[in-house]
């Protein structure tokens, strides 16, 4: 699929990953639309990226973001990346920040859905790009809330494909692991394949021009967590998640 012409909205994209790949797209020619909370962050990226325009969105706003659709029209795409993180763990749960979680990364994204699908639909076309992450094939320790709501945003994407095949809509899910953003930069724990945004965003890019569903990655990394689906619970937990109480 070639990008150049075509107007493509993408949430999340101030900084990270969102930046890289709208830089990406636009040297392939698309014209990118950014949006993000923060409109000193926007007013920035958006001077990184060519022929971009900037619309301030809060994915947890309903309102937000139906002004936003009202304000942007007609696009050919829409990618959803926008995300909020925090390490948390079950015997230090943060109700506010595990709130925040569910609510900008999973249902900040069925918003985003809810919002541009009917109009996508009744055109016959569209394209859906969504991202959900490595961490959300599986429960792990110390993620709380950010696997539970990318499994959750990686469900959404399953069923949409799942419903939306031969209607002229493609649907799309990138599954990144870890990259180098102000979101890992707290972490306090080894991380393997640490990508760059550039070299995420190349995957996301690849993917997008493709005519795949999904793509999960780093690749080699990526078996380990799609390989963790077919294992039995008890031997699950003593990898990764040993000397807990059962």
């Amino acid at each position: 699929m070639q990008l150049a012409g075509k107007r493509y909205w993408l949430v999340g994209a101030s900084e990270g990953l969102g930046l890289a790949l709208a830089q990406a797209m636009a040297a392939e020619g698309a014209k990118v639309i950014l949006s993000a909370r923060d409109p000193e962050r926007l007013a920035e990226a958006c001077g990184k990226v060519p022929r971009a325009s900037a619309v301030v969105v809060d994915v947890a706003d309903r309102a937000s973001v139906a002004a936003a659709v009202a304000q942007i029209g007609a696009v050919d795409g829409v990618v959803f990346l926008a995300g909020v993180y925090w390490p948390m763990t079950a015997q230090a749960v943060d109700a506010a920040q595990l709130e925040a979680m569910c609510d900008v990364n999973f249902t900040g994204c069925a918003r985003v859905v809810a919002a541009v699908l009917p109009a996508m639909v009744a055109r016959g076309a569209g394209h859906l790009v969504i991202t959900g992450s490595l961490s959300g094939f599986r429960g792990l320790p110390g993620a709380l809330g950010y696997a539970a709501s990318k499994a959750g945003v990686m469900a959404l994407a399953e069923s949409l494909y799942a419903d939306l095949r031969g209607t002229g809509i493609r649907v799309q899910l990138a599954n990144p692991g870890f990259i180098r953003t102000r979101l890992t930069a707290k972490n306090d724990f080894s991380m393997p394949f640490l990508m760059e945004p550039e070299q995420a965003a190349a995957r996301m890019l690849k993917l997008m021009k493709s005519r795949r569903f999904k793509a999960s990655f780093p690749t080699v990394f990526s078996w380990l967590f799609r390989g963790s689906q077919v294992l039995p619970d008890w031997l699950y937990y003593r990898i990764f998640a040993p000397n807990k109480v059962r």
